[in-house]
């Protein structure tokens, strides 16, 4: 054992009471694994423990606890199983099934290039794995060789996921964006978005590495690599391995599409595709497994050989040689004689059959045990007529009442036991007689989202008309605001928004918010227009008017819709901008003392200002000789006035 093995506090320990820590495996950044020994099942498990400056991390221990349910749900032979996940003390752990092996990474470090044979091999069963992943709502999100376990009984599992989550939350940005960058796809550089056509990316990229022995791209920084995914496109792999067949070349291709909609859309369409590879190269996936002595023993005598078929030898020919040598005379006498026996016994049996036959024949068709086939009375007007016609069959009929949304009421939909099917003469038959549509009570609809509205109609069996009709409100986007739903039959629409009472097969129209309208207060036309566009409005024109707050040339407001009511999206607006204050007009205050220029200028909301040594004068001695600006001259409200004085004589 080596020094770190030992300074490892775990190697020895009994973890939860169940779990004797008997190695370390491998080290990671978020975890360590163990190889230990569950004590109540007595086998050996791979134990994952978080390491323990992550423990107080509520989102490390959230995406640790994420990996076990996730692995968990899978069921296939090519996923590393979870058996359990738990706490001990401050420390948390999952149990997995342990696999004696290498990676794929260790393997490809040995031959840096795989032959053809491997290849399809090793993706074949990662991508089964994956494949049942992606049925399940999964993405792992961290494809790479080091994750694919090629275990020593010949298994290949792929494994590690601790950074899967559901294809419905598939955002990641800043320091979630968690990966190695050698895989990432292009979408999650540039956006951070992943889903399942985010896994099939790393797997062309691990795909292009087992047939060329190397990364497509390159560089001394990951951002350097990390530019590289997001803007050049990977070559084909026989670019560097001549041997590689065109239809892997072609599926490297494609699964490194830049564009996620280019690429295959899950790992079950990337296994089909690589099925038929197989076929098309007549190459099958090989699968070597460790064999037990006796069947090593076979094998290798097989191998020594050299033969796939031996003669069998004297001891088991000598019988079959002594059984020719019967007498040919004897045994011809001995087959006639068994032939006529059984002859007799045929001519026997055929008469037997045939007196049964006459007897069942006569029972069934003409005899009490006769059975009538059940009429045709779908369509039939009403129940009296489907009736009748039963009667005349010596049947009795029974009304049941169903509901149906091809059949008028009153009319038959049809009948139980259904048309053609051969009845006791005097058996009862259930006429179901169509009632309409089955009533529906909708719940009230108001405030809830397009989503939720839309699947309690189409539950009811209501139809729902496309698309819906949007208009800009203060409520969330996707709101329904009203609802309506008009009957089958063509009459008035009904007010749906609070509940109502309609039948199954109307027509619902829904009325939703687009949200509110962007607010282009203080924006440059320019800015609000493009603001307006993205929302799906466009502006017609603008007009001027004077504002105290926005400087000339912002946009103030929306004008007012025509008509009123609430903008659509589609609509041209129009927009207020602002010409800046309304200019007023200086007033004169020459010739004023002081304390009455003061005033005048006060009052009509202008400032003042003059040499402070004129206040140490008495107001009468004073006189406004100037003034700048000039009374009479247009001005911003509230401008200053410089004054001048003289001494009043």
């Amino acid at each position: 054992m080596s020094t770190s093995q030992q300074a490892d506090p775990l190697i020895g320990r009994l973890v939860d009471g169940r779990y004797r820590v008997r190695a370390r495996i491998a080290r990671g950044g978020m975890a360590t694994v163990y190889v230990a020994t569950d004590l109540r099942l007595e086998r050996r498990i791979a134990l994952k423990v978080m390491h323990g400056h992550l423990s107080d991390d509520s989102v490390f221990q959230s995406r640790f606890i994420q990996e076990a349910r996730a692995a968990a749900r899978l069921a296939d032979p090519h996923v590393v199983n979870v058996f359990d996940q738990g706490q001990d003390g401050d420390m948390a752990y999952l149990v997995m099934e342990y696999l004696p092996g290498i990676t794929l990474r260790e393997l490809m470090r040995e031959q840096r290039r795989l032959n053809i044979t491997q290849t399809i091999t090793i993706m074949d069963a990662v991508l089964s794995g994956l494949a049942a992943a992606h049925r399940g709502g999964i993405i792992h999100r961290d494809v790479k060789p080091e994750n694919v376990l090629l275990a020593e009984d010949g298994r290949i599992k792929i494994g590690d996921f601790g950074l899967a989550r559901a294809t419905t939350a598939n955002t990641a940005t800043g320091a979630q964006l968690l990966g190695t960058i050698a895989y990432l796809a292009p979408e999650l550089v540039t956006r951070g978005t992943a889903d399942a056509r985010s896994d099939i990316y790393a797997l062309g990229i691990m795909l292009y590495e087992m047939l060329v022995g190397e990364q497509p791209y390159k560089g001394e920084q990951p951002m350097q690599i990390a530019f590289q995914h997001a803007t050049d496109s990977v070559p084909r792999p026989s670019v560097k391995n001549p041997g590689v067949p065109e239809p892997l070349d072609e599926l490297v291709l494609w699964a490194t599409e830049k564009v996620p909609d280019d690429r295959p859309s899950d790992a079950a369409e990337m296994l089909n595709r690589l099925r038929e590879i197989e076929r098309e190269l007549g190459v099958a996936p090989q699968v070597a497994r460790t064999l037990t002595p006796s069947r090593r023993r076979v094998a290798d005598d097989v191998r020594d050989s050299g033969e796939l078929t031996r003669v069998l030898p004297p001891s088991v020919t000598a019988p079959i040689a002594a059984a020719e040598e019967v007498d040919n005379a004897s045994r011809l006498r001995t087959v006639a004689r068994r032939r006529a026996a059984k002859g007799g016994w045929l001519l026997a049996l055929v008469l037997l059959l045939a007196v049964v036959a006459g007897g069942a024949g006569w029972y069934f068709g003409s005899g009490p045990g006769s059975m009538v086939s059940v009429a045709a009375v779908a369509g039939t007007p009403s129940f009296t007529e489907a009736e009748a016609a039963l009667v005349a069959q010596g049947l009795t009929a029974q009304q049941r009442d169903v509901y149906s949304l091809d059949v008028a009421a009153g009319a038959v939909v049809g009948s139980d036991p259904g048309e053609g099917t051969r009845v006791d003469r005097g058996a009862s038959v259930a006429v179901l007689v169509s009632q309409g549509p089955q009533p529906r009570d909708i719940p009230a609809l108001a405030g809830l989202n397009d989503d939720q509205a839309r699947s309690t109609l189409t539950g009811l069996g209501i139809v729902i008309t496309d698309p819906d009709q949007q208009s800009f409100t203060d409520a969330e986007k996707g709101a329904v605001l009203s609802a309506s739903v008009t009957p089958r039959g063509g009459a008035d629409a009904i007010d749906c928004t609070n509940g109502c009472s309609v039948h199954e097969g109307d027509t619902a129209s829904l009325s939703v918010s687009a949200g509110p309208l962007p607010d282009v207060g203080g924006k440059s036309v320019q800015d609000a227009t493009s603001a307006l566009e993205e929302v799906g409005l466009s502006v017609a024109g603008t007009y001027e008017e004077f504002n105290d707050d926005l400087d000339a040339g912002a946009v103030i407001y929306i004008a007012g819709r025509d008509g009123g009511g609430n903008w659509v999206p589609g609509e041209s607006v129009t927009l207020a901008v602002s010409k800046g204050p309304e200019p007023v007009e200086v007033p004169s205050v020459v010739g004023l003392t002081r304390d009455a220029a003061k005033k005048k200028l006060s009052d009509l909301g202008f400032t003042y200002q003059y040499l402070a040594t004129w206040d140490l004068f008495l107001d009468s001695a004073t006189r406004v000789e100037a003034q700048v600006p000039a009374a009479g001259q247009l001005v911003r409200a509230g401008s200053e006035v410089s004054l001048r004085f003289q001494v009043s004589g």
